[in-house]
């Protein structure tokens, strides 16, 4: 950071070049307040854009850059011949204040920077090199090149290409996942297919749970639909029966959101006795239950438990499904069952939305599943996964600090750490990142209660030896700042018990 005292016509600048802040508005909003304020007069002749470019020592695009925001919020005038003006001060009354309109709901994840090699756990998303790219390309020649072209790239029904919609409810009943008077829509990823319940379930100041630590994009739909948010405790096991059933006594929710399998965050999946316990809660409550099991096709171990929806005498749980994490996520192709009725209003809330999600998306992500690419390329991803499953867990138990606790996933893309106290995994997130290596802390996913030594790994975009690599980085950035506490509180670790 560099402070430079400039000619008494401007106050001192400073420049903050390892700031996230673009050089360009950094100067732009100091020279605003400096003219807001009065410091800089009305009628004040600023340096021409070399002549402070080179007093700042920057380019003299950042500097005009940053004039031409001034001009455009009226606080600066150029004349030709005669140099660059402070025109007035404050916000011309016919502006809008576009930086006061506020952002999403629930705290906006890390600016996460990483140089060259480095070492990424913050992101849950698959390896793009274990895209099967050549039965990919071959499966959009079949598509484009078939009798439905044209009418794929026509307008069409709002609740998705039919000829999936169709395959997937089948798929679906002969599972036990839908029954005669469930039906479906295809929606843009399972983010949308939130967003719709949200507006058609939800009314503000309407109550749902949901659990917590949870993935921030369905607490942030929610809370933006203006919910009273009443998080659930996640532990190694899914969520806290008990003290869900405090919260339904208590705040009586309208919805209830539960991911059964490989939760997100903490990796956690529900036991066949919760998830009964949880349906009876439900019903006896009248709650509104949405399955969230877009992690569910991923178990890399282990037998598979049954879906809430299959569990289900009553036909009334929703269920939400996703392409993204066993294909590819940037096609953006997702889907709810439930009632007929239900499916209904959600069908005429995505027409006001998009009209609909792209047909040919769905189209090529048909082709590819009744080709049996789709299954060839999930039993690919599910033999990888579990080579990062394993290697990860090898890696916390090696390499994390004494006293660290991890979740046991037997799927999924991400585990849970939580680090031996005082350990606050977002300020550490900063040091990590200087040795090339970052994660999410748990105040991203929090909803009531924030773990300071909560953090999430996302493994499945990384190959064993790099997260092998990674965790070990980890684990000495960690074990160092451990080490330097427990020196200064004269603390010592307390002797194992055998």
């Amino acid at each position: 950071m560099v402070r430079w005292s400039l000619p008494i016509m401007l106050p001192a600048i400073v420049i903050d070049s390892g700031s996230d802040t673009p050089l360009y508005r950094q100067l732009f909003e100091q020279v605003r307040d400096y003219i807001q304020s009065g410091r800089i007069p009305r009628g004040e002749r600023l340096p021409a854009t070399r002549e402070l470019a080179g007093m700042l020592g920057l380019n003299r695009a950042t500097v005009s850059a940053a004039y031409e925001l001034l001009e455009n919020e009226g606080l600066l005038k150029g004349h030709v011949g005669r140099g660059t003006f402070v025109e007035g001060a404050g916000e011309p009354a016919s502006r809008i204040t576009w930086e006061d309109l506020g952002g999403a709901a629930g705290t906006p994840a890390p600016a996460l920077s990483l140089g060259s090699g480095g070492i990424s756990f913050a992101s849950g998303r698959p390896d793009g090199d274990l895209f099967p790219m050549a039965e990919f390309r071959s499966t959009c020649h079949e598509v484009m090149h078939g009798d439905s072209a044209v009418t794929i790239l026509q307008l069409g029904s709002p609740a998705g290409y039919q000829p999936l919609r169709q395959h997937l409810l089948d798929e679906a009943r002969r599972d036990g996942l839908a029954g005669p008077s469930d039906d479906i829509i295809i929606t843009s990823g399972c983010q949308q297919a939130l967003d719709l319940m949200q507006r058609v379930l939800i009314r503000p100041g309407d109550c749902a749970a949901i659990e917590d630590p949870v993935y921030p994009g369905l607490r942030g739909v929610f809370a933006a639909a203006g919910a009273r948010l009443a998080g659930i405790p996640v532990g190694a096991h899914g969520i806290d029966v008990a003290a869900l059933e405090r919260i339904i006594d208590t705040e009586r929710p309208r919805l209830l959101v539960v991911t059964p399998n490989f939760q997100n965050p903490t990796g956690a999946t529900l036991p066949l006795s919760a998830r009964h316990s949880i349906l009876r809660l439900a019903r006896e409550a009248g709650v509104i239950l949405m399955e969230h099991d877009i992690y569910g096709p991923l178990r890399y171990e282990g037998e598979p438990l049954p879906p809430l929806k299959q569990l289900d005498a009553s036909g009334d749980v929703i269920s939400i499904g996703s392409f993204s994490k066993i294909a590819f996520p940037g096609l953006r192709v997702g889907w709810v069952i439930g009632p007929r009725a239900l499916i209904q209003r959600l069908t005429e809330a995505k027409q006001f939305c998009d009209l609909h999600s792209d047909h040919l998306s769905q189209a090529v992500l048909f082709r590819f599943t009744e080709s049996g690419r789709l299954a060839a390329h999930r039993a690919r991803i599910l033999e990888a996964g579990a080579q990062r499953l394993s290697a990860v867990l090898s890696a916390c138990a090696r390499y994390l600090p004494e006293g660290s606790r991890f979740t046991r996933p037997q799927g999924g893309m991400n585990l849970w750490v939580r680090l031996p106290e005082p350990l606050d995994a977002a300020e550490l997130l900063s040091r990590a990142e200087r040795a090339n290596v970052n994660y999410l802390p748990g105040k991203y996913f929090a909803v009531s209660r924030v773990e300071p030594g909560g953090l999430r790994l996302s493994f499945a975009g990384l190959d064993p030896a790099r997260i092998r690599e990674g965790v070990s980085i980890l684990g000495r950035v960690f074990g160092e700042e451990l080490e330097r506490v427990r020196a200064a509180s004269g603390m010592t670790p307390s002797p194992a018990l055998v």
